[in-house]
């Protein structure tokens, strides 16, 4: 005999090809959401408030002000507290649904902690800002059969795909590489409306929702393509790429991201005139011994979760685990000599 269905979820049960039955299903099912940002947030908050029992959430960030034009998780206190985004995130969402269990994790994605994070799940939902932790995601959903749903978006404008390994192209045949550094347009230089954020982040949500309630014949198998400002939208076949063959991961079974044999140490950050410097694995950095230290070089703020120092005109910001995020500059060869200065190599 199953479980009665709470009040809360009667108007989606209600929807037919969903029914009790899915909604049983997304109760017992478990979900990552991989970056919290302006995707994560829409993506976090719709599967929460539809009842998936399990989701995980992975940042490496901290709100900012900026954030909070299409971040829809976040407000004006989580800036000034200076909270992680998966934490400030967690907080809202247990607010939201307490039946939920939610699972904050302030780290980068890496080949390191990919497995860790990811070895319980049933889907991966893409809410980061970067190709490199794409294709990363892409490998591993690939090499280990996990269904994953990749969304991005710039502008007006946004993609989304759902790749269902053996059964779908991957990312991987569709972007061979992370671009080359200026060949493409960023939030910095393009911008970005939060209306596109909320199309794409619930064409992946749904995604989601349609695998993790047994319906997996429902999901989509082409790229989907919204143009709001130019009212354009396109599906694109791309089983064409799945038959060649000759894709480098679902074809010839090559993970190099995965392996670790292709990472970034330094990224810039979309949307923010900084950079992001990783530490290698097992980095632990005591921040309160930090802050003691750097107590009379600049405005220093601490808190459970990152040490934050004001100097010149810029801003380091350090995570237990070692990565420091360098604001005021996206030039990395400035950012590593203000972390060397100031935080040690």
């Amino acid at each position: 005999m199953t479980n009665p269905i709470p009040s809360r979820y009667d108007r989606q049960a209600r929807f037919a090809p969903l029914g009790e039955e899915g909604q049983q299903r997304l109760a017992a099912a478990r979900a990552l959401i991989c970056g919290c940002g302006a995707l994560g947030s829409v993506i976090s908050e719709t599967l929460v408030r539809a009842g998936v029992g399990f989701v995980r959430i992975v940042d490496r960030d901290f709100v900012e002000l900026n954030n909070l034009q299409r971040q829809v998780l976040f407000d004006e206190q989580d800036v000034a507290d200076n909270l992680p985004k998966a934490v400030a995130a967690a907080a809202k969402l247990r607010q939201i649904n307490s039946e939920i269990e939610i699972d904050p994790v302030v780290a980068d994605v890496t080949h390191s902690n990919i497995g860790s994070l990811a070895d319980d799940v049933e889907v991966i939902l893409d809410g980061t800002d970067n190709f490199a932790t794409r294709l990363l995601l892409n490998d591993y959903c690939v090499e280990r059969g996990t269904p994953w749903v990749y969304g991005g978006c710039i502008g007006a404008e946004g993609q989304s795909m759902t790749i269902l390994p053996g059964e779908t192209a991957c990312l991987a045949c569709l972007v061979a590489d992370v671009p080359p550094p200026g060949t493409t347009p960023t939030c910095d230089t393009a911008g970005i409306l939060g209306s596109i954020v909320n199309v794409i982040a619930s064409i992946e949500a749904v995604e989601a929702i349609k695998l993790l309630s047994g319906h997996r014949e429902t999901i989509s198998r082409k790229l989907a393509i919204f143009d709001l400002w130019d009212n354009q939208v396109r599906h694109v076949d791309l089983a064409r790429l799945l038959e060649r063959g000759d894709c480098r991961v679902c074809g010839q079974r090559q993970f190099d991201w995965l392996r670790g044999e292709r990472s970034d140490s330094s990224a810039t950050l979309c949307g923010r005139n900084a950079v992001q410097l990783t530490a290698p694995p097992g980095t632990k950095v005591a921040l309160e011994d930090l802050a003691t230290r750097l107590a009379g070089v600049g405005r220093v703020h601490r808190n459970d979760f990152l040490l934050r120092l004001h100097v010149d005109n810029y801003i380091l910001t350090v995570f237990p685990d070692g990565r420091t995020i360098v604001g005021g500059t996206s030039d990395t060869s400035i950012a590593r000599s203000m972390h060397a200065k100031y935080v040690g190599a």
